[in-house]
């Protein structure tokens, strides 16, 4: 017969404690999920919803391409890839014989210009002392004028006086054929002198057309001075031009041009990349945009490093993405369906502490605003 076995009161008792340890850790596992909830929800209401946070983000910089602005062969390529450079450094030089020929060459013109424009001005001095000279000539000849019209009165008056004492015969025929010579000779003069005096006033007119003759080929000159000028001026820009120099401080990249390259005015042959002047574009949802405003600080967390960075909203898009792209969205055609767009928000960096990494452009970052405050100083 089996008989009946009486439980073990210490199995019994430790069974009691497992339980009693079971309640407690699961009353104190579900404490702390409510403390993490609670202390989370405080957060969330003290400061995580008023961040806005976007994955979507890079490092920019406003890069320029570097090309020649005229054309020619590749003398020398100053820069190696990835180099640091100054700005106005030297980083291409062309051939630059034929542009030191042209230079010579409108510098000559130029000087031919300047002997001609001064030759002109030489020949107006000369005129304006014709032109005096020829108003003391008309002085000279309305004087004689003057002087045969008084001696023609008096030959005049002579003749009428003979005639008078002919008529009573007391004067000889020579002295009367004397008197109508003189008389003859007198108003001969008389009308020469008026001839002259027209004379040395058509020549003054003659001098005065010449005047504006040679007042148009003194500009003539001067034009041609200028014209020449202008042509040096290209020449000696054109020669400096075989020098490309960097626009700003950066570093090199996409170093395409290679040494007795032929190369064209707009033909892409490096790049300057201003690192120093890197900035952030993150694309925020619009439904993000509600309280976000330029001035407002931001986190920013690098992919590439780890660390966060600092930095404030300098401005928002005033369009979508969409909006800007080669092929804009028409949603009045087909079938439609809504999508969140995002919007680029500029985000300016502040200065990086010394030793800080550099950031490039085309680095990921996870920018996060604080929507609560603006910086007055931004």
């Amino acid at each position: 017969m089996n008989q009946a076995v009486s439980p073990d009161p210490q199995h019994h008792l430790a069974q009691r404690h497992a339980a009693r340890r079971q309640r407690i850790l699961r009353l104190g596992l579900a404490g702390a999920v409510g403390v993490a909830l609670l202390a989370y929800g405080a957060y969330w209401w003290q400061a995580g919803r008023f961040l806005q946070q976007t994955d979507d983000a890079y490092v920019r910089a406003d890069w320029a391409p570097i090309s020649a602005r005229v054309s020619g062969y590749v003398a020398e390529v100053a820069v190696a890839d990835n180099a640091r450079v100054k700005a106005g450094d030297v980083l291409v030089r062309l051939d630059a014989r034929d542009f030191r020929d042209r230079l010579r060459k409108a510098q000559a013109r130029l000087a031919v210009s300047e002997a001609a424009l001064e030759v002109q001005r030489l020949r107006l001095r000369t005129f304006a002392a014709e032109q005096a000279e020829q108003v003391q000539a008309i002085a000279r000849a309305d004087a004689e004028r003057g002087g045969s019209r008084g001696e023609a009165q008096r030959a005049e008056a002579d003749w009428q006086r003979y005639q008078r004492l002919a008529e009573w015969q007391a004067a000889s025929v020579q002295r009367m054929e004397q008197a109508r010579a003189t008389r003859i000779q007198a108003h001969a003069l008389q009308r020469a002198a008026d001839a002259e005096l027209a004379r040395q006033h058509a020549h003054k007119a003659v001098l005065a057309q010449q005047g504006r003759q040679l007042e148009a080929q003194l500009q003539q000159r001067q034009a041609d001075l200028d014209q020449a000028r202008a042509e040096a001026d290209l020449a000696r820009s054109a020669l400096a031009d075989t020098e490309i120099r960097a626009p700003f401080d950066g570093v090199v990249g996409q170093r395409k041009v290679r040494q007795q390259q032929y190369v064209t005015p707009g033909l892409p042959l490096l790049a300057v990349v201003p690192v120093e002047q890197a900035y952030v574009v993150a694309n925020f949802k619009e439904t993000q945009l509600a309280h976000l405003h330029p001035g407002q600080p931001v986190t920013l967390e690098v992919d590439t490093f780890g660390q966060h960075w600092r930095g404030t909203v300098d401005s928002v898009s005033p369009g979508s993405g969409a909006v800007f792209a080669l092929l804009p969205p028409d949603n009045a055609t087909g079938n439609f369906t809504k999508i969140v767009q995002r919007f680029p928000v500029r985000i300016h960096l502040e200065p990086e502490p010394a030793g800080a990494p550099r950031l490039l452009p085309g680095m990921s970052v996870i920018a996060t605003v604080d929507t609560r405050q603006v910086r007055d100083e931004h």
